[in-house]
């Protein structure tokens, strides 16, 4: 009897709860993010989702 090869559907693109998008940065604070990328042995996209993250949960409107 053979074997069957089962592949499971993989999600698509935008149904795993985030966005894609673009932003402008200073190249001075992408010198200064990317230090902290290799310090911390994050990719860029974590390192940049807990610092918005944190911004957000700390942010003060007047």
């Amino acid at each position: 009897m053979k074997e069957k090869l089962i592949i499971k559907k993989k999600s698509l693109k935008g149904e795993d709860g985030y966005k894609v998008f673009s932003v402008r940065i200073k190249e001075e604070t992408i010198e200064k993010l990317e230090k902290i990328t290799k310090e911390t042995n994050r990719s860029r996209n974590e390192i940049i989702n807990i610092f918005i993250d944190f911004a957000i949960d700390n942010c003060e409107i007047k």
